[in-house]
């Protein structure tokens, strides 16, 4: 088995900071499927990666990286796999790790979610995405990767949503009737401005969905559901950077990366802001 970051010496679950939890399911692909590869692409890509980081002037790895195996045998259906993650990251969580759930589709997403939620009753959600997820079903699913964030929203669970530009009008009026306006991609503020925006809407402890769709396509044309004016590579690490410096992350995963057999720079962006993500929220420890 290959270890995130490519380290020689896999640290032991007690002694880590971070818990790798790939989840390769692509059940409800709408468009392009291959997000089952994602998972694999992304720990691969990590194994070439420099893992000094001279922003911080540290190794974030030092915190301690822990890869479990990947999730094997998945149920077809999506809301059974859901149960299956939340069963799988419950145990990183109640032993105060951060569990960095690789994906696969969208869907994936919320049984992390869920486990964090669990031990974080205050818990509020970031959304990097191009879009909304907010349908109540989709192809006759209500766990299809397009409805995750209205699944979120069921359970009571507050969130944000930033970069979105792709919505439908059933989102749109859902938007209008039950949630705070999305920062849009086409009026995304500056970085700073954007966190101090976030401390007025949110308190608590914090996870990050990042759906790799959010980035434009000319970076990172390998997602099945690519949408035109999205995030650039350092755009997205600003706003992270302010983000996690005012709020405790609990959890984070990285979803929808779809690999392109031969074109391997998607693959590295997704393993490189995974670990930048790493990096951030351990900055400044607030628990």
């Amino acid at each position: 088995m290959i270890n995130f970051g490519g380290l020689p010496e896999h640290p032991q679950f007690a002694q880590s900071r971070f818990v790798v939890l790939s989840v390769p399911f692509d059940g409800t692909a709408s468009y392009v499927s291959g997000t089952r590869r994602g998972p694999r692409a992304i720990i691969e890509a990590s194994t070439h990666m420099e893992l000094w980081d001279e922003e911080l002037n540290r190794e974030p790895q030092e915190s301690g990286i822990h890869t479990l195996r990947p999730l094997a045998k998945l149920p077809s259906d999506p809301e059974a796999m859901t149960e299956r993650v939340f069963q799988a990251a419950r145990p990183i969580v109640k032993a105060g790790k951060i569990p960095v759930t690789l994906g696969g589709e969208h869907t994936v997403s919320l049984g992390s979610i869920r486990a964090c939620c669990e031990r974080y009753p205050d818990l509020w959600v970031l959304q990097f995405d191009a879009h909304g997820d907010l349908r109540a079903d989709f192809e006759d699913s209500a766990y299809s990767h397009a409805c995750v964030m209205r699944r979120v929203h069921d359970l009571g669970i507050p969130f944000a949503q930033v970069g979105i530009r792709s919505i439908c009008q059933e989102e749109a009026q859902f938007i209008r009737a039950s949630l705070p306006e999305p920062f849009w991609m086409h009026a995304l503020p500056e970085p700073r401005e954007l966190a101090r925006h976030l401390a007025v809407r949110m308190r608590g402890p914090l996870y990050i969905t990042f759906d790799v769709d959010a980035l434009d396509p000319g970076i990172m044309p390998a997602t099945g559901t690519p949408e035109p004016g999205g995030l650039s590579y350092r755009g997205a690490l600003e706003i992270l950077k302010e983000v996690c410096g005012r709020f405790p992350v609990v959890g984070f995963d990285m979803v929808e990366l779809s690999p392109i057999p031969g074109l391997v720079a998607p693959d590295f962006l997704a393993a490189r802001l995974t670990y930048k993500m790493m990096a951030y929220s351990t900055a400044t420890e607030k628990f």
